[in-house]
């Protein structure tokens, strides 16, 4: 697919566009059988003598059955050309839809949403006047005016070279249209409306934080940048194309194009070199070989959008799915290894810079550190949502890129902190892993993840469609997720701070949902509070793509170094009322004079 052009992407659809411009050419050929009919009644009624009423009557049936002819055969080019538009637009729509669901999910979080959602749907629709009009546009643009000139030659060539400079001047203008800075102004007014896009859709989704803390101005100040750049670009470029569009609008008119014909024409007929009569085809035909070549050059910038829609569709289907191994390999258990990791998303630049740990199945491993270090990035390669540049991560003593999709999403299971939920019933949401769990199944992992009750609060309960009959908050959503990732039981579990929403009690009671049910669960988490830290076996602490620190929480904290550091900086969010208990996970826990938190155990784990 890559590098594969818009001829490449409406290769398979060849046939039906040859048809619509096979109909539109006996159309147009047929179209000028009318105006031929009026030349030669107008040179049998201004011959001397007595008149051919047979021979008038079969101009005028020859021009009306050119006439029925031509509206015929075009009705058909066009409802061919529509229907065959729908299915390319539909075909598209698929292709895209099944590539986006093919891509790594790693490629799509770095994208925006409204550059994609564009591309779907806008850029989809812009590809509509290439289909449905531009063949028979373009044929009407060469077979008209040569059939035309075809026949005025034979009337007199001198005057036919006369009528042909109207087109000519037009058709000299076409190329600044497509010189290098014209494309550019095209290709910045695209991006333009991109961002203005891209902008309403995150305004749209941030709405309800906008209002929430009154940054209303600051939240359409993006906007506003996005419209005022749009307006400047598109005036940008209609300063630079309304000078050339107007010279091939008055090239093209039928005044102009009169006057040039009358001008030559009566030159040679006052001149003895032809006759009045004559005069007639070149001021009809005329007229007919400016018209279709006007009508392409009002949809130029038609076509023009749709080959950079095209493009773009292009670039989007060329994306790369996840590569599939055609041999896969079974793991052996589900022991988690990252050796020498090595990840960067822009060559040149290293995310991550060899990183060496292994996950032990029945444990939890918390992965701290500031923003930007890498732990995003890092849990991430786990459920393959990116392959790593060097290096290898191995489920089960098999490299990830071993493992089928199948397999790798039956053993992998993540929590993103960002929920997202289908527009679906809360039980179909539950079970989006497990499509044929029964509801005991479904209400069971309900129950783990402290959701149950508000379930049962919906109009419909479980049966409730999300987002029509309900409308859950961060926190719920949150549980739903979790709900998913204990019903779907996978043996590695990946948490991207996945109680981040909750509130204390809520949080706690997940917690020891998840400590329940692990079993012999390998989990790797985020971690941004100390409660999570504490549950955890092992703390892992990156910093700029580097394990700085890794081992048990006592002991990393009795070495006060960064974790150390970490732990003073994050207190407890629950208060001594409310703590499980451990004094470890106290706000107060401060350090003494020794550089050894106070309230954390110097020896046993912080649990």
């Amino acid at each position: 697919m890559a590098g594969q052009g818009p001829a490449g992407l409406l290769r398979p659809y060849g046939r039906g566009l040859a048809a619509v411009a096979v109909l539109q050419v006996i159309g147009a050929v047929a179209g000028l059988a009318p105006l031929l009919a009026v030349v030669e009644l107008g040179r049998t009624l201004l011959s001397p003598g007595p008149i051919d009423h047979g021979h008038v009557r079969d101009v005028v049936i020859a021009g009306a059955a050119g006439l029925f002819v031509r509206l015929l055969f075009t009705a058909a080019s066009s409802g061919i050309g529509h229907v065959l538009d729908d299915r390319v637009q539909l075909s598209f729509r698929r292709r895209l839809a099944a590539r986006l669901g093919e891509v790594p999910i790693g490629w799509l979080s770095r994208r925006r949403t409204g550059e994609l959602a564009k591309v779907v749907g806008q850029d989809v629709s812009a590809v509509h006047p290439l289909i449905a009009h531009a063949p028979g546009e373009l044929v009407s643009a060469f077979v008209v005016p040569l059939v035309s000139l075809v026949y005025l030659f034979t009337v007199d060539w001198r005057l036919t070279l006369i009528t042909i400079v109207p087109v000519a001047l037009a058709v000299a203008l076409v190329p600044l249209m497509m010189t290098p800075s014209r494309l550019r102004e095209q290709e910045a007014l695209d991006g333009a409306m991109g961002r203005i896009s891209n902008a309403a859709v995150e305004f749209v989704q941030g709405i309800a934080v906008v209002k929430a803390f009154g940054g209303g101005e600051r939240a359409h100040r993006e906007f506003l940048t996005a419209t005022d750049e749009f307006a400047g670009t598109f005036s940008r470029w209609v300063l630079g194309i309304s000078g050339i569009a107007a010279g091939m609008a008055l090239a093209l008119s039928p005044p102009f194009v009169l006057l040039v014909v009358l001008t030559g024409g009566t030159t040679l007929v006052t001149a003895g070199s032809m006759t009045p009569a004559d005069l007639l085809p070149f001021l009809l035909l005329g007229l007919g070989l400016t018209a279709p070549v006007a009508a392409l050059g009002h949809g130029f910038d038609d076509l023009q959008a749709a080959r950079r829609a095209m493009g773009r569709i292009r670039d989007v289907l060329a994306v790369p799915s996840l590569p599939e191994p055609a041999h896969p390999v079974a793991p052996r258990g589900h022991r988690v290894e990252l050796r020498d990791v090595r990840f960067g998303y822009e060559a040149g630049h290293e995310v991550l810079r060899g990183i060496d740990l292994v996950l032990e199945p029945g444990t939890v491993t918390a992965i701290v550190g500031p923003s930007g270090s890498g732990k995003s990035t890092l849990v991430q390669l786990l459920p393959r949502f990116f392959d790593p540049t060097h290096g290898a991560v191995l489920l089960g003593g098999v490299d990830l890129r071993e493992l089928g999709g199948r397999e790798l999403h039956r053993m992998v299971s993540f929590v993103f902190q960002d929920v997202r939920l289908l527009r679906a019933s809360v039980a179909d949401n539950i079970a989006l892993a497990v499509p044929r769990a029964d509801l005991d199944d479904v209400v069971r992992a309900a129950r783990l993840a402290n959701i149950h009750e508000r379930i049962l609060e919906l109009p419909r309960g479980y049966e409730s469609v999300i987002g029509e009959d309900v409308k859950l908050s961060g926190g719920e959503a949150q549980r739903i997720s979790i709900a998913r990732a204990l019903l779907a039981a996978a043996p590695v579990l990946v948490l991207d701070e996945a109680t981040a929403f909750a509130d204390p009690q809520t949080e706690q009671a997940v917690r020891g949902a998840l400590a329940t049910s692990a079993g012999d669960r390998t989990t790797l988490v985020i971690a941004h509070r100390v409660e999570t830290v504490a549950d955890a076996d092992t703390v892992v602490v990156l910093e700029d793509g580097v394990i700085v620190e890794r081992g048990r929480p006592a002991e990393l904290l009795a070495r006060n170094g960064r974790f150390a550091a970490f732990w003073r900086a994050h207190p407890s969010t629950h208060s001594p009322a409310h703590s499980s208990g451990h004094p470890s996970t106290h706000p107060t826990a401060i350090a003494d004079e020794t550089g050894t938190p106070t309230g954390a155990p110097r020896g046993g784990e912080p649990r």
